[in-house]
């Protein structure tokens, strides 16, 4: 698969960034410097402060700067990284819990440790949205894909061929369950899906104004062949010869003589080889039609018209139609029948 070009990002983007990442840094180390003065003030011991800091925000920032080192390198974060944005700012609320006296001082060294939580993971989320700009790839949104795709594909298989009926049905509902998740957040995906669709509406939108302003197709004429001349008898051949007639003028009676036969050839016409499909084409002026490929309304009279004339007598619908889909050609029934009718109009008004 193709990436995208990178993109660089502009001066004023930067200051964007950079004025968008000081207040996430400032707070996060806003919320450090309250967790040690929470601490220091109950246990009037700075070291004691600091380490709770240290195993609290301390972790918390190695770790974000573990996931913003990750995702500027173009690769996603191991779960315990994410998980660990949580759970050590969480122990050190849980800390500041335990140590207050008050249910004030609870509920305020509870709440501190969180800024550090939110400032890494706003730090990842900006750092992850810069990679994806540049470069066009989100690994993140790759890995979750990656993950529901091969658990997909080991519940279809299970839904398949396991040998309990319980097992089978319980992965059969877990795959409609993961088929939801596929795609989920991958924006290339969903670039490219949209691409797709747009090249099929332009393909539509063709078809629709080739049956409006395209002429009809004049289909060539077809080969003619001449009767073949008939078998000689079988046998000795008769010659009838009339001698002279004398100056008397006598009627003289035609002698009768017997002339050994020659063989005799059959005389047939040359064989003319049919009309080749990018010679229908070329006459009804549009490319050649191609199988698997969708065909336009006149694509579609040639691609029939080919067909209906390789045999002789000319093929009927049903049989045309037969041919139409053992030759890969691609075609709603609606649309074969419609360029059928087109087709058998030109035949009667002999255009």
């Amino acid at each position: 698969m193709k990436h995208p070009p990178e993109r660089a990002l502009t001066k004023g983007q930067i200051a964007l960034l950079v004025a968008a990442a000081v207040p996430m840094v400032g707070f996060g180390a806003v919320g450090a410097w309250g967790t040690y003065t929470n601490i220091a003030s109950v246990f009037h011991r700075s070291a004691t402060a600091l380490g709770v800091v240290a195993a609290g925000e301390g972790a918390t920032l190695v770790l974000a700067l573990t996931l913003v080192g990750l995702t500027a390198l173009g690769q996603s974060s191991p779960a315990a990284v994410r998980i660990g944005l949580w759970v050590l700012p969480a122990v050190a609320s849980l800390t500041g819990v335990t140590v207050a006296e008050s249910l004030r001082d609870k509920v305020i060294f509870a709440v501190t440790p969180i800024a550090m939580s939110a400032s890494a993971e706003a730090l990842g989320l900006l750092a992850r949205r810069i990679v994806v700009y540049r470069t066009g790839v989100d690994a993140e949104a790759q890995r979750r894909n990656a993950a529901v795709i091969q658990q997909l594909a080991y519940h279809r298989a299970r839904a398949a061929n396991h040998p309990d009926d319980k097992a089978r049905k319980d992965s059969e509902l877990k795959s409609w369950d993961l088929a939801k998740k596929v795609g989920v957040g991958d924006a290339q995906l969903g670039a490219h899906l949209v691409d797709v669709q747009r090249d099929r509406m332009t393909v539509g939108a063709n078809a629709a104004l080739a049956g409006m302003f395209d002429l009809p197709v004049t289909p060539p004429a077809l080969p003619v062949t001449d009767t073949p001349a008939p078998a000689a008898i079988e046998g000795a051949g008769v010659t009838a010869v009339t001698p002279g007639v004398t100056g008397e003028d006598t009627q003289v009676t035609p002698v009768l003589e017997t002339v050994p036969a020659e063989p005799v050839t059959p005389v047939t016409a040359p064989v003319t080889p049919p009309v080749t499909l990018d010679e229908i084409a070329a006459v009804a002026g549009v490319p050649t039609p191609v199988a698997g490929e969708a065909l336009t309304d006149v694509q579609l009279v040639v691609v029939l018209r080919h067909l209906r004339y390789l045999d002789d007598p000319p093929l009927s619908y049903r049989q045309a139609v037969a041919a139409f889909r053992e030759g890969g050609f691609v075609g709603g029934e609606g649309r074969v029948r419609k360029a059928w009718g087109s087709l058998m109009s030109h035949e009667e008004s002999g255009t």
